[in-house]
């Protein structure tokens, strides 16, 4: 069973960077894809990023508008989600998952991270 560990989370002032950690485990070889989605209080689940394992093409959110940067590191089965220019509404839990190919639909994820936290202050 593929397994997801998320870290990396914390709080930021508004300008400010943090980059997210996802660690696979355990049979990954038919989850070809990390997605990060984030949730937060009183709202669904959006959205925010995925890449392949094997080609490393990469899909995000509009509202990343360039901010935040998803990469990979096959050796560490690793994947890493750079954000610059935190906002106070991009304050959500992120949430990792292991996907067949890179989407933005959270159906299509599975199994999920417990999620880090990410908090920016104004």
């Amino acid at each position: 069973q593929v397994q997801v560990v998320e870290s990396g989370g914390g709080l930021v002032q508004a300008g400010g960077s943090l980059t997210l950690s996802c660690a696979a485990s355990g049979r990954t070889f038919n989850r070809d894809a990390i997605g990060w989605f984030r949730q937060a209080p009183g709202k669904e689940r959006e959205f925010v990023a995925a890449i392949s394992w094997t080609h490393g093409s990469s899909l995000y959110a509009d509202f990343v508008k360039g901010r935040f940067t998803i990469s990979r590191d096959n050796a560490k089965n690793t994947v890493y989600l750079r954000m610059n220019n935190l906002e106070p509404e991009d304050t959500a839990v992120y949430y990792c998952a292991a996907g067949f190919r890179p989407s933005n639909g959270a159906l299509d994820y599975a199994p999920w991270g417990q999620g880090t936290q990410v908090t920016v202050s104004s």
